[in-house]
């Protein structure tokens, strides 16, 4: 009777607390005890129900852009999934952030909260669908690490809105190479909330404007490889895609991720490039939409080309310790008005290092640095900053049951 009851407990909470996969990042969790394996020794028959709950949280100390320093504590993350398969070829997935907003949005009428919800079907080893809110098929390891290593985001990966209401193919011609090809909406919302009411782009030179109309198929479209070669050592993650934002203006994306993967090393390097007919990601038009307050309405730079390097290094030096090094270098350009070409660079760093105190869990403690510039082109009228932050927390996936 007491162990059913803390069974039942153990539920409880982990329906109540989160974790987020995006794609699949490769964490082994068969080496990880569930706390219902632990606790009340339950050992599971089947594979149909399985709880995670993803959990950081740190004390910081901050240098913001004016170089005034603060402190206090913040949770970074609270995540739960849900997952199984209910047969040998139905399974489900749920992914839900309890630190976002739960309103429903206007296009897929699920929460922002909602990364998440879909359900899959395996008719052979080498084809399977995917349907639901799923995420995007983009190409890239930082876009598919879980964010709860995550210290701090690439400007363009951080920017990104990638979990969409769609349908997913993925075909496996062989065990080491995967086609992935998804369709789904371009944004959970509708045009009018994406954009704004009587929005506008400012086309060419800047001289003029053009009155913003909604698409008729605001659909995106990603097609993503995934190899694996010299027996698991060597990994790709390439994707290219394009995403209906208005009448007559996509946005398009060209993500190629490789990685090395040693037995106490891991070293990935992304570059993401993407193209927008209308400003998607939102930093240029967020940076620079003031420099046209004459327009009534809201105000959308158009004609964008943004370009991210991203590297990170994972060396297990010793057992049960772990050292991150993280580098980032982006650029924005607004190619069609000289004044804006080549406006911004961006330079990101972050280094770590983590203990894993329980050989059973996947519980890390760190002290870590992030640290991030900003620069601009003379004449754009922006003032170059850089800020820096030092955290000493702890990041847990909890593997309830």
């Amino acid at each position: 009777m007491k162990k059913t009851l803390l069974c039942t407990c153990l539920l409880a909470l982990s329906l109540g607390a989160n974790a987020q996969d995006n794609h699949g990042y490769g964490i082994n969790d068969s080496r990880f005890k569930s706390l219902a394996e632990e606790v009340a020794h339950l050992k599971k028959s089947n594979d149909m129900f399985n709880v995670y709950i993803n959990y950081a949280a740190n004390a910081q100390v901050v240098s913001d852009a004016d170089h005034q320093w603060s402190t206090g504590f913040t949770n970074k993350h609270l995540r739960l999934e849900v997952k199984g398969n209910l047969t040998d070829k139905l399974y489900y997935r749920l992914c839900h952030r309890l630190n976002n907003t739960t309103e429903a949005r206007s296009e897929d009428n699920l929460a922002k909260a909602t990364d998440i919800m879909m359900i899959g079907y395996k008719f052979s080893d080498k084809f399977r669908l995917e349907a639901g809110k799923v995420c995007q098929s983009l190409g890239g390891f930082e876009v598919d690490e879980n964010p709860v290593y995550i210290y701090q985001f690439s400007d363009m990966t951080g920017s990104m809105d990638c979990y969409m209401a769609g349908v997913t193919a993925v075909y496996k011609p062989v065990p080491s190479q995967e086609f992935v090809l998804g369709i789904t909406n371009s944004h959970n919302e509708k045009f009018s909330e994406v954009y704004g009411n009587n929005a506008v782009s400012i086309e060419g030179d800047g001289t003029y404007s053009r009155l913003l109309e909604k698409p008729r198929n605001p659909l995106a479209y990603c097609l993503n490889w995934n190899g694996s070669f010299l027996n698991d050592r060597l990994h790709t993650r390439w994707s290219w895609g394009i995403q209906g934002e208005a009448k007559h203006k996509y946005s398009r994306i060209l993500i190629l991720g490789q990685k090395l993967q040693l037995d106490r090393l891991q070293c990935y390097f992304d570059y993401m490039a993407q193209n927008d007919g209308i400003d998607r990601l939102g930093i240029a038009t967020n940076e620079l939409g003031s420099s046209f307050s004459g327009y009534t309405g809201n105000v959308w730079m158009s004609d964008i080309h943004y370009n991210s390097f991203v590297t990170k290094l994972n060396w297990q030096f010793v057992s049960r310790w772990n050292l991150m090094l993280k580098g980032m270098y982006e650029t924005a350009s607004v190619t069609k008005i000289d004044r804006f070409k080549d406006f911004r660079k961006s330079y990101g760093y972050v280094g770590s290092v983590e203990y894993y105190p329980v050989k059973s869990q996947d519980l890390r403690v760190f002290l870590a640095y992030v640290g991030k510039k900003v620069t601009y082109k003379d004449g754009v009228g922006l003032d170059k900053y850089n800020t820096n932050r030092i955290e000493l927390g702890f990041m847990y996936r909890i593997k309830a049951y």
